[in-house]
């Protein structure tokens, strides 16, 4: 699971949350994992989603050819694979508000031939091609300006707990298959946090 952090000046910042599929109970049928489960951050809230996407790599179709995915229909040319996506907003509020009801995902996407040709399951060679959800929210804007009076950067001689910029590369990594974000900020923290600083924040530990 990624996160990427975008601060905004005059408007709450937002954070894109990306979490990797994982495979599900073996499937009664033929001991094949189903797919797929995915772990939510507890960042992710029903009243702070404001995008969710759920995105499927397609093996090359034999021919142009128009399958379904879910409940969309999209027209995928032969010869090469290719990543598509489909609104979740609802199904992840959904997920959220009844927990209950999160057995996860059964993706198909079958072409004219009714050959399956979504990436669930990764075979030799489509290592890392997953589905995978991105949701962005928004993130609570007080929070933001009090984390930003701690921020700090190489030169700075503050020997109190702060945060600095770290800023993680997906293409630098030659993480191709990662569509979204291509990179993003992490951040890290370094410091003494004394006794005075800790009472000034002391909800945050």
């Amino acid at each position: 699971q990624y996160e990427h952090r975008v601060e905004g000046e005059e408007r709450a910042p937002t954070e894109t949350i990306i979490s990797m599929a994982t495979p599900g109970p073996m499937s009664q049928q033929d001991g094949i994992p189903s797919c797929c489960f995915f772990n939510l951050s507890p960042k992710i809230r029903p009243n702070n989603i404001l995008h969710a996407q759920l995105w499927v790599n397609l093996r090359p179709a034999e021919g142009n050819s128009r399958i379904r995915i879910l409940s969309l229909k999209i027209d995928v040319a032969s010869g090469a694979s290719s990543w598509q996506s489909v609104d979740i907003n609802q199904l992840l509020k959904t997920w959220l508000h009844q927990p209950e009801t999160h057995y996860g995902l059964e993706i198909k996407a079958y072409d004219s031939k009714r050959q399956d040709l979504a990436v669930t399951v990764a075979e030799l060679g489509e290592e890392g091609l997953q589905p995978f959800m991105e949701v962005k929210i928004s993130e609570n804007l007080k929070r933001s300006r009090r984390d930003s009076a701690l921020d700090c950067d190489e030169e700075s001689s503050e020997t109190l707990c702060c945060r600095y910029p770290l800023t993680v590369d997906f293409e630098a990594f030659g993480w191709d298959w990662i569509i979204a974000p291509k990179r993003y900020k992490a951040n890290y923290c370094s410091g003494e946090c004394e006794y005075m600083h800790l009472q000034k924040y002391p909800h945050t530990h």
